[in-house]
């Protein structure tokens, strides 16, 4: 049985700090905080929201809604960071080239940023934004956790067999400090363990 998280306690009294469109725009960077990242479907905001017990992110059918960096505060110390959601088509080139180099300025520069969730549909991953992250946390020594999400739109056995072959490809090419598991916010597959690797990076397991 899993221990109590106080990860939950801390969701519990969870608000929208601000939105920025670059890092000069961001809270004090003091504290630590954790990014969620992912394609715009990749259901990066279903992640957040189910991890959370809180409707934090807003959900669209309609990809590619989150345009900026959104804070959302848990109590004085710790922070969720909801970063844009990349590759959908009909965003502009421009938008997407601002989103690129202002997303890389904060993880590469943000001293309070703890870690990354990065979200992957397990029927489609490793893209090139996936792939694109994974190289900008090893490059900024960040702890990355992957959540292979949709995955009970694939039979168990299946399933199992992808989050293996996905942990061989990413052991190899970007080394053992990646963590990666199954995940289904509408089962909510997987929701215990990711909200123990959140409290985690945030620092809160110890404080019991």
């Amino acid at each position: 049985m899993l221990p109590k998280n106080p990860i939950l306690g801390l969701c519990q009294q969870a608000t929208f700090m601000t939105s920025a469109a670059k890092v000069d725009q961001c809270p004090a960077d003091e504290g630590l905080e954790v990014a969620f990242a992912g394609r715009s479907n990749a259901g990066k905001s279903s992640a957040l929201n189910t991890l959370t017990h809180a409707n934090l992110a807003r959900t669209s059918k309609t990809p590619g809604r989150t345009q900026l960096l959104n804070f959302f505060r848990l109590d004085d110390e710790h922070r969720l960071v909801d970063l844009p959601g990349y590759g959908y088509a009909k965003v502009p080139i421009p938008l997407k080239q601002h989103w690129q180099r202002h997303l890389e300025a904060y993880l590469s520069s943000r001293e309070s940023l703890a870690g990354v969730f990065l979200m992957m549909d397990i029927r489609h991953p490793l893209t090139e934004f996936d792939r694109m992250m994974l190289d900008w946390s090893t490059a900024s020594e960040l702890p990355l956790h992957i959540l292979l999400t949709k995955s009970d739109k694939l039979a168990f056995g299946a399933a199992k067999n992808a989050l293996l072959a996905i942990q061989r490809d990413i052991h190899k090419g970007w080394g053992e400090g990646v963590s990666v598991q199954l995940f289904s916010a509408p089962k909510r597959q997987g929701v215990e363990e990711a909200q123990l690797k959140l409290a985690e990076l945030l620092g809160v397991l110890d404080e019991d």
